[in-house]
């Protein structure tokens, strides 16, 4: 019984999705049907608090959504402290359902090894900064490529009190988010992922404060109010995401720099 408790109690909690009525899941549908769903998207966020950083939105929107392939992206975004990294992160990860979703801010080595074997399939993981998952990069680099972990640890036959080895196994894929301040960080681990720096310019910096501010006044208070229902939207859309086969009959004439070995894996990453 002790046993059985130890192990419920280290055994992470699965989120349940909860059920969308009829009117949420019709402004779903219509959220992710219209023509210009970049804009819309790009829109929300910033009614939600994040301010420029167009193209980092949309990607590291992409990315999360890309946890539904059989092949996600990962995304690394790179700035020096306080310029927004993790509000960046933080922004894109709101949009993502809960049960879709793993944050820490540290890991151990071993810890990606004993998460419960499809604690992590199709779901959005993301690290609070790269140094605190440092222990655990070479984990983090088979996920990314192999899809899945495996580890053979010893182990206490519970029936004979032998020692036997016991196989762990833990199955992506996943999309990964990372944010850093580091200028060097793990190189293997840097190239199986797109790389997003913050804007740090000084009109980006004049518009943080400016929206800083509003936030204190009477239209900032009800944007507040609107967020929620805002996130609860595009919650919603994306559990209704299905993963489709796209064909691009154009791509044998598409062409990419090959001047190093690394853009062999940025080209699987960024091909369309």
């Amino acid at each position: 019984m002790q046993e059985d408790a130890i192990r419920n109690a280290l055994t992470p909690a699965v989120p349940v999705s909860p059920a969308m009525s009829e009117a949420e899941r019709d402004a779903a549908l219509e959220l992710l049907r219209a023509p210009d769903l970049p804009a819309r998207l790009l829109a929300d966020f910033a009614a939600c608090g994040l301010v420029g950083e167009e193209t980092n939105k949309l990607v590291g929107y992409l990315a999360a959504v890309s946890r539904k392939l059989d092949k996600p992206l990962g995304v690394v975004i790179q700035s020096s402290s306080a310029a927004g990294k993790s509000s960046l992160m933080d922004a894109v990860l709101a949009f993502v359902p809960g049960e879709d979703q793993v944050k820490y801010s540290a890991m151990t080595g071993q810890s990606l090894f004993y998460m419960g074997e499809t604690n992590l399939k199709h779901k959005a993981l993301a690290l609070v900064e790269e140094e605190g998952a440092s222990r655990a990069s070479y984990a983090l680099k088979l996920l990314q490529s192999e899809g899945e972990l495996t580890i053979a640890s010893t182990g206490k036959d519970p029936q004979s009190g032998n020692l036997i080895t016991q196989q762990y196994r833990v199955e992506g894929p996943v999309a990964l988010l990372l944010t850093t301040t580091a200028r060097d960080s793990d190189e293997e681990l840097m190239n199986r992922c797109l790389v997003l720096s913050v804007d740090e310019g000084r009109e980006q910096t004049r518009a943080i404060h400016h929206l800083q501010r509003n936030r204190r006044t009477l239209d900032g208070l009800l944007a507040k109010r609107e967020k929620d229902a805002l996130i609860t939207l595009h919650q919603n859309a994306q559990r209704l995401l299905r993963p489709l086969d796209v064909l691009n009959p154009y791509a044998q004439f598409l062409t990419f720099p090959d001047q190093t070995t690394r853009l062999r894996r940025d080209h699987e990453s960024t091909s369309p």
